[in-house]
Parts: C-alpha cells; sequence; structure tokens
C-alpha cells in the first residue's frame, strides 16, 4: 500500500524541501488542499513548481474546490500539468464549505454541487480532445493520460458516491476513523459497480499528523484551528492529531486492512523534518 504527504501550508517556502524530500523517501504523493479567503498557496501553481522540482512522485490537490474556478481554463491547467509532469498528476476535488470562499469568486453556495456536476460533463468532454461547441474548437493540449488527469472526489454525502461512479476514479476520505470510513468504502464500490464501471475504484483516506518534538506539535495544532475555526468540530478535529510513531502506524495498518490503496498523512507543522519521521513511523507499517 501506498502512503502519501499532505503539505503543510504554514510556509509556503518550505514546500519544495518537502517534495524533494518526500521523493528521497518511500512516499508515493504529495498533495496540497484548496481555499481561497485563506493564506495557502494556490495548489495548481504550486504543484507545478514542486513537478520540475521532482521526477517519481505523484502530485495530488486534496482537494480543489472547483466550482470556485472556471471550467475551461481548469480543463486547460489540470492538462497541462498532467502533461508536464509525466502524467503524475491526480486532480482531488470536492465543494468545501465556507461562504466566504463562494463570496469572494461571486458564485453561489448553493448551487456548488450542481455546478460541480456540470463542471464535470465539460472537463471530460474537453479532456477527449473534442470541439468544445460547434462554434468553439478544442481546449488542448491533451493531457498526458488518456482523458484527463487522474480525478478523486472528496466528501462524505451520497452526491459524492454518485459522482465517484459517473465521473472518477476514485474517493478520498478524509477525517473519519477506519470502522466509518469501512462504509464509506463499500458504498463506492457498490455504486461504482451498480453503474457498470470495470475494474475498481481507487480508495484513499487521509488523517493529520504531526510527529516531532513539542513545538512541532504546537504549531500543527495552531495551523489545524486557524484553519477549521471558527467550526463547532474544530478541536475535535484538534484532538484527533496523531503524534506518535504508535498512533501513525496502526492507523496506517487500519485503513489497509479496509481496503485502502493510499493513505495520506496531512502535515500540519511545517517542519520539514518531519518527512524522515514519518518515512521511519509508516515503515514499520508495511
Amino acid at each position: 500500500m501506498s502512503v502519501g504527504l499532505g503539505l503543510p501550508i504554514g510556509d509556503p517556502a518550505q514546500l519544495l524541501s518537502w517534495a524533494r524530500r518526500a521523493e528521497a523517501a518511500p512516499f508515493t504523493t504529495v498533495a496540497l488542499l484548496d481555499r481561497l479567503v485563506f493564506g495557502n498557496p494556490e495548489p495548481l501553481i504550486t504543484l507545478a513548481t514542486l513537478a520540475g522540482a521532482t521526477s517519481r512522485i505523484r502530485l495530488q490537490t486534496e482537494v480543489l474546490l472547483a466550482p470556485l474556478h472556471r471550467t475551461t481554463l481548469l480543463a486547460k491547467q489540470a492538462a497541462t500539468l498532467d502533461l508536464l509532469s509525466g502524467s503524475r498528476f491526480t486532480l482531488g476535488i470536492g465543494i468545501g464549505g465556507r461562504v466566504d470562499d463562494y463570496l469572494a469568486t461571486g458564485v453561489d453556495v448553493r448551487t456548488r454541487g450542481r455546478r460541480l456536476d456540470e463542471q464535470m460533463a465539460t472537463l471530460r468532454h474537453i479532456w477527449s480532445g473534442e470541439p468544445l461547441s460547434e462554434d468553439i474548437g478544442p481546449i488542448g493540449p491533451a493531457p498526458a493520460r488518456p482523458g484527463g488527469p487522474e480525478v478523486l472526489f472528496g466528501g462524505f454525502v451520497p452526491a459524492v458516491v454518485e459522482r465517484v461512479a459517473r465521473w472518477g476514479d476514485g474517493f478520498l476520505g478524509a477525517a473519519l476513523p477506519p470502522r466509518q470510513m469501512d462504509g464509506m468504502f463499500r458504498r463506492v464500490e457498490t455504486a461504482w459497480s451498480l453503474a457498470g464501471r470495470t475494474g475498481r475504484p481507487r480508495l484513499l483516506a487521509q488523517v493529520n499528523v504531526a510527529l516531532g518534538p513539542e513545538a512541532t506539535l504546537d504549531r500543527a495544532r495552531q495551523e489545524l484551528r486557524a484553519y477549521y475555526q471558527p467550526a463547532d468540530f474544530t478541536e475535535h478535529v484538534v484532538k484527533g492529531l496523531l503524534t506518535t510513531p504508535a498512533q501513525i502506524r496502526e492507523a496506517v495498518a487500519a485503513y489497509r486492512a479496509i481496503g485502502a490503496d493510499e493513505v495520506m498523512l496531512y502535515c500540519w507543522s511545517p517542519d520539514p523534518d518531519q518527512v524522515e519521521r514519518l518515512a521511519d513511523a509508516v515503515s514499520g507499517a508495511e
């Protein structure tokens, strides 16, 4: 089973070091979250930079808030990143729930799910190489991966399960313990089969981690609070942070037992020495 790293957003200048060190370790993916009204770096631009600084490790949005983006431009950006990275790009997609992100773009938050469904139809059409319409030609470049980059959907509502079955290549589950994630994985697999899809969906689990001295752990908790507040569940998320090698190994093994193809260890402290600490921690779970 693969293990990836969600990259911290607290110090963007450190991200090149994170990506290079993750590639030198046994990690398979580096990922970045997406917000607009926040201090995080823009994920597609950042991942393009990291693609040029690496050669093996995969690059993933976790997750891109697609309804905030212009669809045709997103199609071109994603195809370009997939092409220039040598088909190492995975487009993780979600809708988010922060009203301020939608206010900042003038997109109605109440229609975000319907907008995403419309976007997916357009994205898949563009990535097929067909003209956009009778009056508009194809939008290139062609992605390295036929039909477009790998697409994963993140979220918890039934519509997410249906989107995976209709449009996606897999599912990304975050913040759920293995027992509950097991139910989500099975629902995704069932919907996939009912939709007549061949093969099986990729299944990813995400868990928040921090590993190192107390200053590293405190910074991770600080970043988590800043990102999730003022939500009612903020302290629950902070308390769920995994901070010991044993906890991290146990989580990786538990998600592997329910069929996860990859576990994403999401890091919140910008301390890059965590890369090697986490690599040592997960080596015992393989």
